[in-house]
């Protein structure tokens, strides 16, 4: 029994070491890039007695908060309270809504949005369209798994997980003052998750985020902002 007892801890401590090392490979060798720009007005972002409306009703009591330059700001709320909303007045969508809203002018910002509907053509192509560097975009994909061999697929064709890569490659290969992003998580697989928040805690970009995961919420945010009714 005792023999058996010890061939079990050896076989999880080499478990534990092989995640280790592999997390550590991501640290070392798979580090995401972003290079976020710094701008010389705060605040960014001013909401002062927001509320989103629909059809003419308030969907959330008041909220009034700012975002200034390195703020990483995670919106929480029930599903369908608002939170994707916000966003899309930050990005300056027509949006409806009682109080006060202001994003400063000029502003250089990088969405990523919930929704994968609209990605099609190849990765070539989709540099092209939104005007990102296509080498740094690929470099980006590759190392959150993607293999060569995947880039002349057509996007619609990728699997969900995929297509949530590329909207991530393409946001942290843009240089802007903030970065939007609308669920970044979804079908991510958990190393990704990792190097998606080793990137943030490295880089620092100023950032506005909806995500459900706590964890994450916990380590990356310096600001919560939650939607009651």
């Amino acid at each position: 029994m005792m023999k058996s007892s010890k061939v079990m801890e050896q076989r999880i401590q080499k478990t534990i070491d092989e995640k280790s090392n592999l997390l550590r490979n991501i640290d070392t060798n798979e580090d995401l890039k972003i290079i976020p720009l710094e701008s010389n007005k705060n605040p960014l972002v001013l909401a002062n007695k927001l509320q989103i409306k629909y059809n003419e009703q308030a969907i959330f009591k008041p909220i009034s908060f700012d975002v200034n330059n390195g703020d990483r700001v995670a919106i929480i709320g029930r599903n369908g309270i608002g939170k994707s909303s916000i966003l899309k007045l930050v990005i300056g969508e027509k949006i409806q809504y009682n109080g006060e809203f202001k994003v400063a002018n000029d502003l250089k910002i990088s969405y990523v949005s919930q929704s994968t509907e609209d990605l099609k053509g190849n990765l070539k192509t989709f540099a092209g369209d939104n005007i990102i560097d296509e080498s740094i975009f690929k470099a980006m994909l590759i190392k959150m798994g993607l293999s060569k061999s995947d880039f002349d697929t057509n996007i619609q064709d990728m699997s969900e997980g995929q297509k949530e890569k590329v909207l991530i490659a393409k946001s942290i290969s843009e240089q802007a003052n903030i970065y939007i992003w609308d669920e970044p998580l979804n079908y991510v697989d958990i190393l990704t998750r990792i190097q998606i928040e080793d990137t943030i805690l490295n880089y620092k970009p100023t950032l506005i985020f909806v995500e459900h995961d706590e964890t994450f919420i916990q380590k990356v945010a310096t600001k919560i902002i939650n939607l009651e009714r």
